[in-house]
This record gives C-alpha cells, sequence and structure tokens, in this order.
C-alpha cells in the first residue's frame, strides 16, 4: 500500500519522492498556479464534480489554459486505483504555469497523501478559534478582480501565517474578518452558523472562495430539517449563534468550540449536521 501517489495529467505514474519540479517553476517561485483538495473514501473521490469545477473557474481567472475535465478524471481514476480503498486519503490537483522561460507550458499532477491528524482530531473534537483581521473591506472584490479574491491559488503564504499566528496564541486556528466587520472564511474552511434552525454563511461576494462543501451540504440540508441562507455575518452573529462550523473538503466538519476564548455552545442537532455533511460529500 503506497504512502504517497503521484500522477501527472497524461497518466504517468511517477515515484512520489522523485522531484518533478525544476527550480525555476512558477509554482514554486511565485505561487502562479491554482490547486483543488479532496477527500478519497472507500477507494472514491468525494464531490468530485464541484470541485472540478471551481478548479476550472480558478484556472480562468489566472488566465491559464483550459484543461478537459475528462484528463483530469483519467489521472484522478489511475491515482486512487492506486492509492486503494482501504483508509482515507487527501488528493491534490495541482495545476500551474510551469517554466519561467517555456512559453505556454504548464505543470499539472494529482497527488495522494494520508490524512494528517490534525484532520481526524478537528473532526472528533472540534477546534478552537481566533477572529483576525483579513485587511480589505467586503465590497473589495467587485472593485480589484486583479485580487484573484475568489480563485484558490498556490499562493497560501497569508493563510498558513494566520494558521501559526492562532496556534502561537493558544487556537487551533482562524477566522476572518473584513476592515467592516464582516465574517469571511478560514484559512482553509468555510464558516457555518446554526441559529433557530437556519444555516448561514457569508455570500461568495464578499469575497471569499466558494466551498464545495458548505454548498454540497446546503444543497439537502432541508433533508435534515435545517434552512438555509446565504447573508453577511458578524462576529456578534457568530458568537451568538446556536452552534458554528468549519466546514472543509477533507476534515469535513468541525464544530467551532471556542471563539476569542468565549466557549461556543454545543447544538442540540450537532449529531444529525455531522451526518449531513458525511452525505452530502459522497453523493458524486
Amino acid at each position: 500500500m503506497a504512502e504517497q501517489v503521484l500522477v501527472t495529467l497524461d497518466c504517468e505514474l511517477c515515484d512520489a519522492d522523485t522531484p518533478i519540479l525544476h527550480a525555476d517553476n512558477l509554482a514554486a517561485l511565485r505561487g502562479d498556479g491554482v490547486f483543488e483538495t479532496l477527500l478519497v473514501r472507500h477507494g472514491k473521490v468525494c464531490n468530485l464534480a464541484a470541485h472540478l469545477s471551481r478548479l476550472e473557474n480558478s484556472a480562468k481567472l489566472l488566465d491559464l489554459p483550459h484543461v478537459e475535465a475528462a484528463d483530469w478524471r483519467d489521472a484522478i481514476a489511475m491515482a486512487v486505483q492506486r492509492w486503494g480503498n482501504r483508509r482515507e486519503g487527501v488528493l491534490r490537483l495541482v495545476y500551474a504555469r510551469g517554466r519561467e522561460n517555456a512559453g505556454s507550458a504548464t505543470t499539472a499532477y494529482v497527488l495522494v497523501t494520508p490524512l494528517a491528524h490534525r484532520m481526524l482530531q478537528a473532526r472528533a473534537s472540534g477546534v478552537s478559534v481566533l477572529t483576525l483581521e483579513r485587511g480589505y473591506a467586503s465590497d473589495l472584490a467587485e472593485f480589484a478582480p486583479w485580487l484573484l479574491l475568489g480563485a484558490k491559488t498556490l499562493s497560501y503564504a497569508v493563510n498558513m501565517a494566520a494558521v501559526r499566528y492562532a496556534n502561537d496564541n493558544g487556537a487551533d486556528d482562524a477566522v476572518f474578518v473584513s476592515s467592516d466587520g464582516y465574517l469571511l472564511e478560514g484559512p482553509r474552511a468555510a464558516v457555518v452558523v446554526l441559529r433557530d434552525g437556519e444555516l448561514a454563511t457569508p455570500p461568495a461576494e464578499l469575497g471569499i472562495l466558494p466551498s464545495t462543501t458548505q454548498r454540497a451540504v446546503f444543497d439537502i440540508a432541508d433533508q435534515y430539517g435545517f434552512t438555509t441562507a446565504y447573508k453577511p455575518l458578524t462576529v456578534v452573529d457568530l458568537l451568538n449563534a446556536d452552534g458554528a462550523w468549519m466546514l472543509s473538503s477533507v476534515t469535513l466538519s468541525a464544530r467551532i468550540t471556542s471563539v476569542n476564548g468565549l466557549r461556543m455552545p454545543t447544538p442540540a442537532g450537532e449529531s444529525d449536521f455531522a451526518r449531513l455533511v458525511e452525505r452530502a460529500v459522497e453523493r458524486d
């Protein structure tokens, strides 16, 4: 059973311990590329169609050449078959500009690795969060499309710095807040709050990455007795919620246990919500 599986977009199985990027690859030099992270479970990729659609949109925003979804699906199928069905895995799709002086050549590959312990712990025990200033107003995406606020790019230095800052200050994760006081998203997850039976999340128009997991959950939430809404939320809304979660494609749902040191309630429908998330991501 392989510890890592690496497949290029043309379906070449590579040794995951052998480097495939050149030193002048723009993915490394500038973070000039996009990616998706998916969960592999029981030998199947969860929520694949939604991730491929978002990858295509991110690539368009970066003016990367179009890649057929079928090409990604072929490479993914090969990687997942090699990974097997005995354990969960993290599957990453990486698509970047390529070498600095290579013209239109691009870099594209699929990588499957084991789940990190922190992901399993977050699922089981939840996460404490700090709210952190993101540094821009909630309407910036409308006026500055070049900032790529709706794309999932390889430029994740700020996101990881936010996680380290939260960890250094006694929290597990962070929630970004706009300069005009609205909740945005976590560095690696969407934020969903529950109040009076309604699941609410900030709208993508605020300059956040549209969440594939949150959308899948909202699609079938009514079957579990929840209503849904996309609306601006504040830190006060988060603190006054009946419950709140960080949603991501691999961790799935991690209940927010405290915000800025203030304890959050355990919602009465916590188990129902967990089942909802599990079912939502496995439908594809």
